[in-house]
């Protein structure tokens, strides 16, 4: 039988071998996104130093994990105004969308990398009262450090799918203590919980998606309805967000179809990272398409294309637009949040590639406030009956609205498990 203590040096061997090219990659992606050359430091846990003992520290990976995380931030900033948070992110682009979404109201670091020792010097150099995890990131070597150390662990708004479940599975000798080192799972749904329960996870509770419990700013909807009379009040605008490569092609297709037929209609398209924006500018004017970009503050009055090609404002583009694709679901990369355009009362079209959304996915299919399609003719047809039916269209508007309403609750759900994994001392600071 192999020993846990064998297993944890194996793989601190393992990462060891593999930071020259984690290193390499950083260069690689710094070429077209400059973030991931700074800050190397923090990733080998330096720039702690200045930072209080016993936060509470949520730990969210990328740019999707950090907008699900922000309501259970905010609600803690809220609730305990005396707990001071730390916010890890891994991405240059979640780490943007902290500063911009929570500016100095919290503490923020890029998350060091899993390696023994840079961890442990970590965690002992921060004690944090509490570790929240969002969604399904899997450290090995930093759940042991929490649980030899007695700091309790929650991943929260965790889903896993069935590919990464049976990817799990392959490695049990890694991922059964991993996940018994979790104090709690908050599982997104009851698939999500049963698949963590098949690896071994000893505590795991269905608390539903966090995602659901979005806040709209306040004046959102009349800061979009600005927006689009800039462009023409009476055009049909439709929105492709967090597209991926691949689907850029398919949806200025699509578009140059419905431009034949609708010669006034406009399409936002707003690419999932940040370092491809330049590319699918160019991709638009080869494609003979007037294009403006929101990063040069042009207008899109006489556009047929409007990029988006700033961060931090796709709810706001979302609340200029009628309807919604959202990306990551005509390739295989699982789709994205379906829920941002849905709470804005948004109509919502996705690909057959959504299984990291598979409970939202089938919520609104059921209310009808989204549908899934192919590209090409499907999704040509579905645009033009909601874009050209306006009563179609306010009926899929409130069905999509009503699904995020009616699932709300995660959130309380949340909080509730936190407050009962706090240390005493921290429940009485807070």
């Amino acid at each position: 039988m192999i020993r846990a203590g064998s297993i944890r040096l194996l793989y601190g061997v393992l990462l060891y071998l593999v930071v020259p090219f984690a290193l390499l990659r950083l260069w690689w992606r710094g070429r077209r996104s400059p973030g991931y050359r700074q800050r190397i430091g923090e990733r080998f846990g330096r720039g702690a130093s200045d930072l209080p003992r016993g936060m509470i520290w949520i730990h969210a990976v990328s740019l999707g994990e950090v907008r699900a995380a922000l309501p259970l931030v905010r609600a803690l900033l809220r609730t305990r105004p005396a707990q001071p948070l730390l916010v890890t992110t891994t991405t240059p682009t979640g780490s943007q969308q902290v500063r911009e979404a929570l500016g100095d109201s919290v503490h923020h670091r890029y998350i060091p990398y899993d390696l023994p020792g840079v961890i442990g010097a970590f965690l002992d150099r921060l004690q944090p009262c509490l570790l929240v995890v969002m969604e399904t990131e899997l450290w090995p070597e930093l759940f042991n450090g929490c649980r030899r150390r007695g700091i309790p662990l929650l991943l929260a708004n965790a889903r896993l799918s069935p590919r990464s479940a049976r990817g799990y599975a392959r490695v049990p000798w890694l991922t059964r203590p991993t996940l018994a080192a979790v104090d709690v799972i908050g599982a997104q749904s009851a698939a999500d919980a049963e698949r963590f329960r098949a690896l071994g996870a000893p505590h795991v509770e269905c608390v539903g998606n966090l995602k659901f419990d979005l806040s709209v700013p306040a004046g959102l909807a009349a800061q979009g309805q600005a927006l689009r009379d800039t462009w023409g009040a009476q055009r049909r605008v439709w929105i492709a967000a967090s597209t991926h490569a691949g689907e850029d092609e398919l949806l200025l297709d699509a578009h140059a179809e419905l431009l034949q037929r609708h010669a006034d209609w406009l399409l936002i398209l707003v690419p999932r990272h940040p370092e491809r924006f330049a590319a699918v500018a160019e991709l638009v004017r080869r494609r003979g398409l007037a294009l403006a970009q929101r990063s040069c503050g042009e207008a899109a009055a006489g556009s047929q294309v409007y990029l988006g090609d700033t961060l931090g404002e796709l709810l706001l583009l979302y609340a200029a637009a009628d309807v919604a694709f959202v990306g990551g679901s005509l390739v295989a990369v699982g789709g994205h949040n379906v829920l941002e355009p849905a709470a804005l009362g948004v109509p919502v079209l996705f690909g057959r590639h959504m299984f990291n959304f598979a409970e939202a996915e089938q919520l609104l299919l059921t209310a009808g406030g989204g549908q899934c399609v192919d590209a090409g003719t499907a999704l040509v047809t579905q645009l033009e009956d909601w874009l050209t039916d306006a009563q179609a269209r306010a009926r899929a508007s409130a069905a999509a609205a009503q699904v995020v309403a009616q699932n709300r609750g995660a959130l309380a759900r949340l909080l509730g498990i936190i407050e009962t994994l706090l240390p005493e001392k921290a429940r009485r600071g807070g």
